[in-house]
């Protein structure tokens, strides 16, 4: 079950060998890191726009949007298979161009920004763990493409 005609009939890989090639090796490492940052940057975004939206409006946004970011490129490790891993790859481009503005903004303009976001001085808070991860999540997802 689960496998495509081609899989079964050609000997080439099966839809459930695509899926779990994504979350294999560093592929689990991959995902347990953008598990985190989901969990992180959307816990706090939701606490900062419940509590303090007022004080810095567009960087509790900007974390929120983070957050999705990070949830979607999350499904895509999960759900695994050629077209999550193609919206992968997209949605890596995406965060780390938001990554590179943001931190671009936030150094050339410090006062943009009452308080940090995930992505303030490309993510100098939380170790440039948010310029790293794309650049790995990419690196991963072009070599975890089908073979053949």
């Amino acid at each position: 079950m689960g496998e495509s005609v081609i899989g079964r009939i050609g000997g080439g890989p099966s839809v459930d060998d695509e899926r779990r090639r994504l979350r294999s090796g560093p592929g689990m490492l991959l995902l347990t890191v953008y598990v985190i940052f989901t969990i992180g940057a959307g816990s706090r975004s939701v606490y900062q726009l419940a509590t303090r939206f007022e004080e810095a409006p567009l960087a509790y946004l900007l974390s929120a949007a983070a957050a999705v970011v990070y949830a979607f490129i999350t499904a895509t490790l999960v759900w695994g298979g050629e077209t999550a891993r193609r919206l992968g790859l997209v949605a890596c481009v995406l965060e780390l161009v938001g990554v590179l503005t943001v931190g671009t903004w936030t150094v050339i303009d410090p006062g943009a920004f009452p308080d940090a976001t995930v992505w303030s001085g490309y993510g100098m808070g939380y170790l440039f763990l948010p310029l790293v991860v794309p650049i790995t999540g990419l690196l991963w997802l072009r070599r975890a493409r089908p073979r053949g």
